[in-house]
């Protein structure tokens, strides 16, 4: 057995026991290791010591028990906290902030399961990016602030640091480097995006091992938040306007499509060939509906214009600055694709973010529809690429589905997105905005 499953074992060993007393030897008796090679093994696949991750594990699980409304004394007990105090200072140590706090600014989310072979990005700890930070001029005492996205979820790669600057981990280098290189372009347009601050070594980053550290100057704002629109009593001219913004950052993209190399992505191809065969296995959808939807988007998919795009246009990826659109960051999966696949994408991660608010469902189709007008204004949609709206938006879902169901950790990204797709299909018609159907 590989020491990637054997450490895949002894951390379900941890989730399964983290109200019990655990420990180093023990976990490492059961993986038939030494102490001393167990805390070298485990270290190297999950970026944290041992008892480290377990108390990662045991405070996140707490603070979510906590926000499902078990006392709070009870929850520490459980967890293996002899007093309030030992808490307090184990979480704010992890957090930066004391429970009370956390509380007022974020909603705990339900942890995910670890699993190694799924994980892109090995855990990091504050002292790990300080040794990291060294390779940078920056002034001393280095600060670590943790950063949230729009739906609370706390980013697992990317840190702010003194204030003013994001540093960012992860291991595609080729993802990377085409964020940077459409970042550079961007500001080369007169536009703001998120570019990297060079290394001592006048590098754009700096690479240990397999994982990339990226320093970069942030584009100056905040996230948009789906809540924001939604909140808004002119939600209709605030998605036209999104809309529009993505419409001129196309434009702007187009000028510069000999300057870029990208993968192409065949929507429809990876739709009939992956994602669909999954969706068909999962989804109480009608076999019919399938046949006529590869036929119907089949017949006019290659009639789609096609460019270099975004593809990640999730309200966090667009920062605002006194309620203007100032910008947009990660570029890592830029590629070349049917060009409306960016104002529905965007549509739907909106959608995603207040699903489980049915009062909100009615109010999303005028979101939808005005993000669309707002693009056309812009772009001028086609006819064909008309036609194909509702078959894109569906296509994003069943995508986002198909890729959701292969990782543990998405378990519950993962249902919303089966529910959305369902939905959207029941609602069709309603996606047709032009009446081209």
């Amino acid at each position: 057995m590989e020491n990637i499953d054997i450490i895949q074992k002894s951390i379900d060993y941890i989730e399964a026991n983290l109200k019990n007393e655990l420990n180093a030897e023990v976990l490492a008796k059961r993986a038939a290791f030494s102490v001393f090679y167990y805390y070298r093994v485990f270290q190297s696949m999950t970026g944290l010591p041992v008892m480290q991750y377990i108390q990662k594990r045991k405070l996140l699980h707490a603070i979510y028990e906590m926000e499902m409304g078990r006392p709070m004394f009870i929850v520490e007990a459980d967890y293996g906290y002899e007093t309030h105090s030992g808490f307090y200072k184990a979480f704010k140590k992890e957090f930066g902030c004391s429970p009370t706090k956390y509380f007022n600014l974020h909603k705990p989310k339900k942890p995910f399961k670890i699993n190694l072979r799924q994980e892109e990005y090995i855990m990091i700890t504050h002292k790990k990016l300080k040794e990291v930070l060294k390779n940078w001029d920056l002034d001393e005492p280095i600060s670590i602030e943790d950063i949230y996205y729009s739906n609370e979820e706390r980013a697992t790669n990317c840190w702010k640091i003194n204030k003013k600057f994001i540093i960012k981990t992860g291991k595609n280098i080729e993802g990377l480097t085409q964020h940077i290189n459409m970042s550079r372009l961007l500001v080369d347009a007169g536009l703001l995006a998120s570019i990297p601050i060079k290394t001592k070594c006048d590098l754009e980053y700096y690479l240990e091992e397999e994982v990339y550290f990226c320093l970069m100057m942030p584009v100056e704002g905040i996230m948009m938040s789906s809540r924001e629109i939604f909140n808004n009593e002119n939600c209709k001219d605030k998605a036209r306007y999104i809309g529009e913004i993505i419409g001129q950052l196309h434009n702007v993209i187009k000028n510069y499509d000999d300057k870029l190399e990208c993968n192409y992505n065949n929507l429809f191809e990876n739709l009939t060939k992956w994602a669909v065969p999954i969706v068909k296995e999962n989804l109480e959808i009608p076999v019919k509906f399938y046949d006529d939807y590869i036929n119907i988007f089949g017949q006019v998919f290659s009639k789609l214009p096609k460019q270099i795009i975004h593809r990640d246009l999730n309200p966090s990826n667009m920062i605002i600055k006194d309620g203007k659109i100032v910008g947009f960051i990660d570029f890592e999966l830029t590629e070349k694709n049917i060009r409306i696949y960016d104002p529905c994408y965007a549509a739907t991660a909106i959608l995603s973010e207040i699903f489980s608010e049915p009062k909100n469902h009615k109010k999303w189709f005028e979101i939808y529809e005005n993000i669309i007008l707002g693009y056309d204004n812009i772009c001028n949609l086609t006819k064909e690429e008309k036609e194909a709206l509702p078959y894109v938006v569906l296509s994003n879902q069943i995508i986002c589905y198909a890729y959701f169901s292969q990782f543990d950790k998405f378990e519950e990204v993962k249902n919303i997105n089966k529910s959305m797709t369902l939905w959207l299909y029941e609602n069709i018609d309603r996606l047709d905005i032009f009446g081209s159907l």
